[in-house]
């Protein structure tokens, strides 16, 4: 097995360490980053803070400094790939702009609906330089009134051309772009009070004008019974099917693809995706990340756990996998938001 850092009794594969970057970011979130001066950014949601963390040449944190506050449920945060010292964040009732280290004010691009069951509204620049945000929805199932729930919608990043882009996603939190094909990949929660085991959580592809079947269909395709009978009978089968279904309650956040530089090469291009871990399940599940495989074609050749151990077999949670994000020469954070961490984990062969 690999080398565990941290206090906690986590499982690490052969060949890797894990240990805490920073333990002080209480509430974290997204993590966005290196910004062009080598730092990264975190939202702490409920604390309503973004914070910077500044990184020494020898990759370490040297401070944590609070540098936006009193933001409205902050979660979604984007750094502009032509220019890495404009940020992007998302409050739970708009998009925001920001010149880091400047003087300058955040400037507000688009407005949001703001509040409801899911307030966290996450933020994605996919590989066409376009921003993407995902809008949750209000309820855990219920028609919605308003048209940016439940929802992706896309813009420029100047804030013109606000449009929806995929619909009936009940909560795809995070988003990542997948380097074979271009297409961008989300996490969708499924609805609650089913069971333990239904319906499964997802990964979906993002599809222009895609709809992908919330409140009426979960699943592959079925139709949610809760549903009059005769109303949209036939709709599920018009949807767009999930890529991948995962352990219902799973609550799949951050998703991530595997760079070839620096990792070794039988996780190249794949996936590894945080399990925040179920809150509503008769026996616990999640707590962890997992590493899913793929093929040339990008279909799924197996799925397997890359860490292990927030969750006891007692049953004790210890701490809840939040974002991931991996990087070139063979490492990758993810943050916790239960325990106010950032881990980093490092592939070190022959090292370790």
């Amino acid at each position: 097995t690999g080398v565990n850092l941290t206090d906690l009794p986590l499982e690490v594969p052969e060949n890797f360490t894990i240990s805490t970057f920073t333990d002080k970011v209480t509430g974290a979130r997204v993590l966005a980053g290196p910004d062009q001066l080598g730092n990264f950014w975190v939202s702490r949601t409920k604390e309503g803070i973004i914070s910077s963390i500044q990184v020494n040449d020898q990759g370490e944190v040297e401070a944590i400094s609070d540098i936006f506050t009193g933001l409205n449920n902050p979660h979604g945060l984007a750094l502009d790939p032509q220019n890495g010292l404009l940020l992007y964040i998302a409050e739970s009732d708009k998009i925001s702009a920001v010149e880091l280290y400047t003087e300058g004010t955040m400037e507000t691009l688009a407005t949001l609906p703001d509040g409801g069951r899911h307030f966290t509204r996450t933020l994605h620049f996919g590989p066409d330089n376009k921003l993407y945000v995902s809008i949750g929805s209000s309820c855990d199932t219920c028609i919605e009134e308003n048209e940016k729930r439940a929802s992706v919608w896309v813009m420029d990043k100047n804030g013109d051309n606000f449009m929806p882009y995929a619909t009936g996603l009940r909560n795809a939190v995070f988003l990542a772009n997948e380097p074979v094909y271009g297409d961008i990949w989300v996490t969708e929660m499924g609805r609650d009070g089913l069971g333990d085991n239904n319906p499964p959580d997802e990964i979906n592809i993002l599809k222009e004008g895609g709809d992908y079947g919330w409140p009426y269909c979960y699943g592959d395709q079925v139709r949610d019974n809760s549903f009059k009978k005769g109303e949209k009978e036939d709709y599920c089968t018009q949807t767009v099917a999930p890529k991948v279904k995962l352990q219902a309650h799973s609550a799949p956040l951050g998703l991530s693809f595997i760079p070839e530089e620096g990792w070794p090469e039988d996780m190249w291009l794949d996936l590894v995706v945080a399990y925040h871990g179920s809150w509503n399940r008769t026996i616990p599940t999640g707590y962890k990340l997992m590493h899913i495989r793929l093929n040339d074609q990008r279909e799924v050749e197996g799925r397997q756990d890359f860490i292990t151990g927030w969750l006891t077999e007692q049953g004790e949670k210890l701490g809840r996998p939040v974002d991931v994000l991996t990087m070139p020469g063979g490492v990758m954070y993810v943050t916790d938001d239960m325990r106010g961490s950032i881990y980093k984990i490092e592939y070190k062969k022959g090292e370790v």
